[in-house]
């Protein structure tokens, strides 16, 4: 393949760099110039933090957060209300949830939300581990804290459906409270009181 630049190591780098989400070719180049432009240990700890995040950061077997161990720090914790259990699409959602402190149970990550669109299905993310956690006994709720989009909707509706035959309230969060399309753009007291006031699901709540 022909390179774009005079510099091999200088191309790879910048198509590397434009792999990442948001990063266009442009934009990767300015950040492979920049790190050029730097001094040779700075780029040398960008490289090993990069490495260290990729060996050391694992998936908790239970939730599917991130952690360093098999079973992630919120899920060990004796302190958490195991009987709670929220449900998220992503590992982001978690963080913006802590940082409310308004919920101390447990989470569930999805990795993804359904998108018949997209070619993504209930198999396609981690549902029926989340079903497998509810049928073992000791979960009061599951609390829905997905985005107000029509994924989000669908994804929140097959879930209740499918927990329907468990002895488990479903609630989700504050339908009143704006939180927009997505969590991660909300702000901590908005998204604190949204999970606050969540309601309960019941099948009257549909997919838009």
């Amino acid at each position: 393949m022909e390179r774009e630049y005079a510099s091999s190591p200088l191309d790879s780098a910048v198509n590397e760099l434009a792999r990442l989400p948001g990063i266009g070719r442009k934009t990767a180049l300015r950040l492979a110039l920049y790190l050029l432009r730097q001094d040779e240990m700075q780029s040398l700890q960008l490289g090993e933090a990069i490495i260290k995040l990729r060996k050391e950061v694992k998936y908790c077997r239970i939730c599917h957060n991130i952690s360093e161990q098999e079973v992630c720090e919120i899920c060990s914790n004796p302190s958490r209300d195991s009987s709670i259990i929220c449900v998220v699409e992503n590992v982001k959602d978690v963080i913006n949830i802590e940082n409310t402190r308004s919920h101390n149970g447990l989470y569930h990550v999805l990795g993804g939300l359904i998108s018949p669109m997209d070619g993504i299905g209930p198999g396609d993310i981690e549902i029926d581990s989340l079903a497998s956690r509810v049928a073992q006994g000791g979960i009061k709720e599951v609390i829905l804290a997905l985005s107000a989009t029509m994924e989000g909707d669908t994804t929140a509706f097959y879930i209740f459906r499918r927990l329907a035959s468990a002895d488990v309230k479903v609630s989700v969060i504050a339908r009143g409270v704006q939180v927009g399309n997505e969590l991660e753009y909300t702000d901590e007291l908005t998204l604190g009181r949204s999970i606050m006031n969540r309601t309960p699901f019941n099948d009257t709540f549909s997919p838009k």
